[in-house]
């Protein structure tokens, strides 16, 4: 298996951030996806997050969905 890149833990440290700020769960966030048409299931949401392995595009869709309004890089 190949190791995690250090781009993908900071994305997948990136969105988990954000979840936890928001107070938000893998369920709740399969809800808040599907609102604005992204259709996903929580075990495929999980293993995306827990790889670290997704598109900018669908990390984009995930803050919209939180309605996260700024992001922290650090």
């Amino acid at each position: 298996m190949p190791e995690r890149t250090d781009w993908e833990a900071k994305a997948r440290g990136l969105l988990r951030a954000e979840m936890a700020r928001q107070q938000v769960t893998y369920a709740s966030l399969v809800e808040k996806l599907a609102e604005i048409g992204v259709k996903e299931d929580e075990r495929n949401l999980r293993n995306k997050v827990s790889r670290g392995k997704f598109t900018a595009a669908f990390m984009l869709a995930c803050l919209e969905a939180m309605e996260v309004q700024h992001l922290r890089l650090d």
